[in-house]
């Protein structure tokens, strides 16, 4: 086995995975998790409207980077780009003084940021979810011929993936959308008729553009990933707290799915402070990242629906780009342990 840690800095929240990696007898990469930690640090403030990284902003993550650093020394992960990977995505993409924080990271973990593609976000937030696939996933049903792929969407703070596949993307796109950048571009002032109005007309128009490069109608399910999709199952739930186990693998009606939309879009502060499965840091964007979360559902549910193939059912998944991450790190197969390279 090998000791990794991976590192995901989105536009709101960055999370650190330490975990054994090794493949299994049939050459699959397997993750035992040793510690999963998550910090809401709010990277990507006002970089849609400055194009900067917030000083603010930067000293509240690298402090953050300092506590995982800690961490990685006291589990034993060892230094190098071999067995650790700090992946930043929409905030850093967007930002121009993004050297100043890959100066930093690279002071307090000794390997610089990748500063990622959209399309490599949304490949390994890919990878990652299928370690949360049904046994049953990924094999024909009757009548069929192949197997339907999944939609995997993860919906960040600054941009959203969607990634349509079966064992591996077929399509994939990033869309300059999430819950932080709707936020800030027309809910900041509360969801008013028309802020809500033009925050769903431009992620409609987002979604016009995805439907270029990925068919909408294919998905024989839908996966949600990351902060926003694991609040509204919540929500749907009725949980009392953030419940992993209730929460990992959870399936829902698309139907259920938006009517807890709708009750996160239009809730008060009082209702968003009173549920404990919401962090306090995401109680400010979590109506944008509802108001996504409905527009995708909704339109993957038209389409399907046109196709003869309503959507019947919508998953959560815990697994995502930080396991993506940590996957990519695992060896590739090489000799039986004790026997010469």
């Amino acid at each position: 086995m090998t000791r990794v840690a991976a590192i995901d800095c989105g536009t709101n929240t960055i999370r650190l995975l330490i975990a054994e990696a090794h493949r299994d007898d049939s050459g699959r990469p397997r993750l035992e998790v040793l510690r999963r930690r998550n910090e809401i640090v709010r990277l990507g403030q006002g970089v849609d409207r400055t194009g900067l990284l917030d000083p603010e902003a930067l000293e509240r993550t690298l402090a953050a980077v300092a506590s995982y650093a800690a961490d990685c020394a006291e589990l034993g992960v060892a230094p190098g780009g071999d067995v650790r990977r700090f992946v930043a995505t929409s905030a850093t993409r967007d930002a121009r003084n993004r050297e100043d924080f890959v100066a930093g990271v690279r002071r307090l973990l000794g390997i610089d940021p990748e500063v990622v593609s959209g399309q490599e976000e949304a490949r390994l937030s890919f990878t990652g979810s299928l370690l949360g696939a049904g046994e049953d996933e990924g094999t024909p049903g009757a009548g069929e011929c192949a197997p339907a792929p999944r939609l995997v969407v993860d919906l960040g703070g600054g941009s959203t993936e969607l990634v349509l596949g079966v064992d591996e993307p077929s399509a994939a796109i990033s869309l300059d959308t999430g819950s932080v950048r709707i936020t800030e571009r027309f809910l900041a002032g509360g969801v008013t008729p028309e802020a809500e109005a033009a925050a769903r007309a431009e992620v409609r128009g987002l979604l016009d553009e995805a439907e270029r490069v990925v068919d909408l109608s294919a998905p024989g399910r839908l996966v949600g990933l990351a902060g926003t999709i694991t609040t509204v199952t919540a929500h749907a739930l009725d949980l009392q707290s953030f419940d992993p186990e209730a929460l990992n693998g959870a399936e829902l009606s698309p139907q259920a799915v938006l009517a807890s939309c709708e009750a996160i879009i239009h809730s008060t502060p009082e209702q968003r402070a009173s549920w404990g499965y919401l962090a306090p840091g995401r109680r400010d964007v979590i109506a944008a990242g509802a108001l996504v979360w409905s527009e995708v559902v909704t339109r993957v549910m038209e389409r399907t629906t046109a196709a003869g193939r309503p959507l019947a059912r919508v998953t959560t998944s815990l697994y995502d780009i930080l396991d993506g991450i940590a996957l990519s790190l695992v060896p590739e197969s090489g000799p039986a342990e004790g026997t010469p390279a």
